[in-house]
């Protein structure tokens, strides 16, 4: 599956200066027509859809063994748990959906995984993402696991968070030279993963609601460039 790692919150006692220039040393060396992206824009993978198999998030306790090192993303604000769309859910994580940002006549947005439980809560994969239309139906847009304009793919890496931290992802929106009529979306149906338990974000008032296909990056503690 790759990588492991784990974002921590940070630890109050002090590292010796020996593992202080360690770490430090690691850290060094280590279109609506007219504004989506042009059509074939963005790194393709040959997974469909942002839903493939093997993808998974759920809660796990500390594990024995100690974690590799990482660097931790505090979520935003004082309190992480409360969110616009409710409490922290049963799953103990929660998605949300940042500003439009605008590029070229493209459109994307910032997801945000929030550990708002009180376990580490492990992540792989990529973002569970469903257009929704105005009864709620499920509608036939395509989201794939792929970059865009806004930043590279890099792939899965598993993260084991600690309450209160974040990962994030891309979600851009692209054209197609297959694509057809523009589909007409009320809101996004947005998770950590399948299984995680999905919320609904309205796209009311933003010119985003109209979709040809969607592109969406792994879950990263950094945003892809």
């Amino acid at each position: 599956m790759g990588e492991r790692v784990r974002i921590r919150a940070r630890l109050r006692r002090p590292a010796p200066a020996a593992v202080l220039l360690t770490a430090v040393a690691a850290t060094v060396l280590t279109g609506c027509s007219g504004f989506l992206v042009p059509a074939g824009e963005g790194e393709r993978s040959p997974t469909p859809s942002a839903s493939a198999p093997g993808v998974h998030a759920d809660t796990l306790p500390p594990p024995s063994a100690a974690p590799a090192p990482t660097v931790g993303v505090p979520a935003q604000g004082p309190d992480p748990s409360p969110t616009s769309t409710g409490e922290c859910p049963a799953s103990g994580a929660v998605v949300t959906m940042g500003e439009v940002q605008t590029a070229m006549m493209s459109r994307a947005v910032v997801l945000t995984l929030t550990n708002c439980g009180t376990k580490p809560y492990r992540v792989v994969g990529y973002p569970s993402v469903q257009a929704l239309g105005e009864d709620g139906e499920r509608l036939p847009v395509k989201v794939n696991p792929a970059g865009s304009m806004f930043g590279r793919d890099h792939g899965p890496k598993e993260v084991l968070l600690d309450p209160g931290l974040t990962v994030r992802s891309m979600l851009a929106w692209v054209s197609t030279k297959e694509g057809g009529e523009l589909v007409m979306a009320d809101a996004l149906e947005l998770a950590a993963a399948p299984d995680a338990g999905a919320r609904v974000h309205p796209l009311e008032g933003h010119d985003i609601r109209y979709m040809d296909e969607l592109n969406v990056t792994a879950w990263r503690a950094e945003l892809p460039e």
